[in-house]
């Protein structure tokens, strides 16, 4: 357990119990931590110091590893399969991650017409268009390109979308905010296959479109797929998984997930974006003033708590460590400042190495609370000087027709009793 701290011990920079990163150089310090409600620690029937498992071998080799039976609950929340055919989502348990890597079975997901069964050695993907010569390739033809790798979060543009109700809503920090997930992508620069094409001095678009049964597309412009864009063969060091995009998916650095398509089959290069589905039905907004949102691909500044959050328990006054990722499509994170008192003081919180843009960034904070009833918050600023907004300023923005790209700063309330709640604050 930590030691009790007094406010002898350290002056706090911020209210709701001693919250400063200080707290850290206290000789002898440990942190508790929030813990899951479902499965808080209880008495062991098993002697530890004879345990069962050291009396016997264990178990075989496997061809390929999979996770301890005793994480079974470690899994995507699956919502929103209105067709037998999958058109829904899953949600990432980001509260029951570390680090800034989603292994690649528990990376988000959001389909439109199901997993497609696509055999690589059949598939090909086509650049066509205003372009000087079209080409065709095959899967085996890629991974004979150079490659470059990349830790890039994607973030489905709906993500957090439940912060628009009226009433906030009251679930684990995964179910509600999880449709965002981050990976190492590896695969062949989109440059080098436009410039393989030849693009006409008139191209400004590219329709990209995937293989999946609803053949899903999206209209992007030119600039941003030369500038940073990949068709992305690997996930995390292996083959993508077939419900993140196998064998191709095209990666758009920062912007909204469904500009990321999957299983990439076709780039038709064009002078004007397509106005489907995706760029008029979906993905306008109306705002207040009477004019719509379009067009909207970056993915703004963001930060949530991952613990202590709802769904978890504090158990006593104790020194916690507050635990949470910030992410912004605009480039690196640059600070994260948490509040223990719903805003009134804030503190900067330690970023964990490595602090990369367009990619998860871990914060963590030192928190002494005292038992009493406090909220916390976390705002994100990013390298170029945005600032995560509080809620009120982004509905006064935006109004409440809004859908897509919800990034308010989130409020956790803790009661005396440790329970934790969300709450607009």
């Amino acid at each position: 357990m930590a030691r009790n701290l007094s406010e002898n011990d350290l002056k706090p920079v911020a209210g709701g119990g001693l919250l400063d990163r200080r707290l850290l150089l206290k000789s002898g310090l440990v942190l508790a931590t929030a813990q899951s409600v479902s499965t808080s620690v209880g008495a062991d029937e098993v002697d530890p110091s004879d345990p069962p498992w050291q009396r016997k071998t264990g178990g075989p080799f496997t061809t390929y590893g999979t996770p301890s039976p005793f994480e079974k609950y470690v899994i995507r929340n699956i919502g929103g399969n209105r067709t037998p055919a999958g058109d829904g989502v899953s949600w990432t348990p980001l509260e029951d991650l570390e680090g800034i890597i989603t292994p690649s079975g528990l990376h988000f997901e959001r389909h439109h017409d199901g997993v497609p069964a696509i055999d690589p050695a059949l598939h090909r993907l086509v650049i066509h268009g205003l372009v000087r010569q079209p080409l065709e390739f095959t899967v085996e033809s890629l991974l004979r390109y150079p490659m470059q790798s990349r830790f890039l979060f994607i973030e489905c543009g709906g993500n957090s979308n439940a912060g628009w109700h009226e009433e906030p809503i009251q679930r684990p920090v995964g179910a509600f905010h999880g449709l965002v997930s981050c990976s190492e992508w590896t695969g062949v620069p989109l440059a080098i296959l436009l410039n393989e094409a030849g693009i006409d001095a008139g191209a400004s678009w590219v329709i990209a479109e995937g293989a999946d049964a609803g053949l899903l597309n999206v209209s992007l412009p030119l600039s941003k797929l030369v500038d940073d864009a990949m068709v992305a063969l690997y996930q995390n060091g292996e083959r993508i998984r077939p419900e993140n995009g196998y064998p191709l998916r095209l990666i758009v650095p920062g912007w909204e997930g469904i500009t990321s398509v999957k299983w990439l089959r076709r780039l038709h290069v064009t002078d004007t974006p397509s106005m489907t589905r995706n760029e008029t039905a979906k993905y306008t907004e109306l705002l207040p003033s009477g004019k719509a949102r379009m067009f909207t691909f970056v993915m703004d500044a963001k930060s949530l708590i991952t613990s202590p959050s709802p769904g978890q328990k504090m158990y006593g006054a104790d020194t916690y460590e507050i635990r949470g990722l910030a992410w912004s499509g605009r480039g690196r994170i640059a600070k994260v400042d948490v509040s223990a008192d719903g805003g009134k003081s804030w503190a900067e919180a330690h970023l964990q190495d490595p602090v990369l843009p367009q990619c998860f960034t871990r914060f963590r904070m030192p928190w002494a609370w005292n038992g009493k009833p406090a909220v916390l918050k976390s705002r994100a600023t990013d390298e170029t000087g945005y600032v995560q907004p509080e809620r009120e300023v982004l509905v006064k923005e935006r109004g409440r027709d809004g859908y897509f790209h919800y990034n308010a700063i989130v409020s956790w309330a803790v009661d005396e009793d440790g329970e934790i709640t969300h709450v607009y604050a």
